[in-house]
């Protein structure tokens, strides 16, 4: 199902935006970020909404008279997979190229999230900002607008870990770290808008997790069944570094019955499987920082994306970067929703015919 409200932690991010100056104008104003995993919306309107990143068809005419002849979306469609097809459009925090069923579910996934944020039949110039990748390539982002130009009037990309940075008001003397499910961004923030050299894309995040876990699994209790989609749900539930609080005991399914696994050892592994890519790339953005606002920038690391709640890997990579000095790492508050928090926020502070200095955009003229 659709998780919708109107406001909520997320829209915390966009609080003292001047919101009336769209609302008067009938323009509605999104941020949204598309994600491997999971596509969130928000609208100058107070409107939320997030939708696991998969469409599902009709199989055939049977199917059909299931389910309509209808995409279904998120949790809809996973509910009901076995009358439907799935595409995951979505590979590595940006459009997968294989084929033009992908790009046509992404451009699906699209309007339904923008279809979410206004009113049935309702006819309203709509301007949005999306998240991409850090080191997205110019394609990628090209083939973004290009979807995005059949359903919205104006679009901008930024980079997803500068709309966190956005969100925080955290432009200066900071890094930020968003793990995704497709990759981990990395953004040095220093007062200005990220270059190239300033952003690190590493393509080992919440998908790479979900893989290793299920075969480190399968190796261990053979007769277990464990598919990428349940060792995700292991993931979401018990991920943590370092050493475990108490074990991590599961029922998985073994020859058709429900049996109890320990998998503590195997979740540690693989989720500490990332930190040294992190750990290496911050160690290089923080030597681009003046010496001067290095020690402060140690102090000011966040964790942002759904990668953040893995238990206790804030204070693994602050131990990780002991010898830079003191370091301090937090976590986000809303980890959801912050990431298309920030993107509205920078579409309601900055005019649309202003984009074009932020980044790659269509509209707004």
């Amino acid at each position: 199902m659709t998780e919708m409200d109107n406001g909520g932690a997320g829209q915390k991010a966009v609080e003292g935006a001047e919101q009336g100056m769209a609302a008067a104008s009938g323009q509605l104003l999104v941020g949204i970020d598309l994600g491997t995993c999971r596509t969130i919306i928000m609208s100058n309107r107070g409107v939320e909404g997030v939708e696991r990143s998969v469409v599902g068809y009709a199989k055939d005419i049977i199917s059909q008279r299931v389910v309509g002849s209808e995409p279904l979306f998120g949790d809809q469609a996973l509910a009901k997979r076995n009358f439907l097809d799935l595409c995951f459009p979505l590979c590595d925090g940006v459009i997968r190229e294989a084929s033009e069923r992908d790009y046509v579910a992404a451009s699906q996934l699209l309007e339904h999230m923008v279809d979410l944020a206004r009113e049935e039949n309702e006819e309203v110039e709509v301007s949005g900002i999306i998240g991409v990748p850090a080191r997205a390539s110019m394609m990628n982002k090209e083939l973004l607008l290009g979807i995005a130009q059949g359903i919205m009037d104006t679009a901008l990309v930024v980079s997803e870990p500068f709309m966190v940075a956005y969100a925080l008001g955290k432009l200066s003397d900071c890094i930020i770290i968003d793990i995704g499910g497709g990759t981990i961004d990395i953004c040095a923030m220093k007062g200005e808008l990220p270059t190239a050299e300033d952003q690190v894309t590493i393509f080992k995040a919440g998908d790479y997790i979900d893989e290793r876990l299920a075969a480190a699994i399968s190796r261990r209790y053979p007769t277990a069944q464990v598919t990428k989609s349940v060792a995700c749900k292991i993931k979401e539930a018990h991920a943590f570094v370092g050493e475990p609080v108490s074990p991590v005991r599961v029922t998985l399914r073994a020859e058709g019955k429900p049996v109890e696994f320990d998998v503590t050892r195997e979740l540690r592994m693989v989720c500490e499987s990332i930190v040294p890519d992190i750990v290496e790339q911050l160690q290089m953005l923080i030597q681009r920082f003046d010496p001067e606002v290095q020690e402060t920038t140690l102090q000011n690391i966040v964790l942002a994306g759904g990668g953040s709640r893995i238990k206790g890997l804030d204070t693994m990579l602050a131990e990780q970067l002991r010898e830079y000095g003191r370091v301090k790492v937090t976590c986000v508050d809303d980890p959801d929703y912050i990431g298309a928090g920030g993107a509205l926020k920078l579409a309601m502070d900055v005019p649309t015919e202003q984009w074009k200095h932020i980044g790659v955009m269509f509209g707004g003229q």
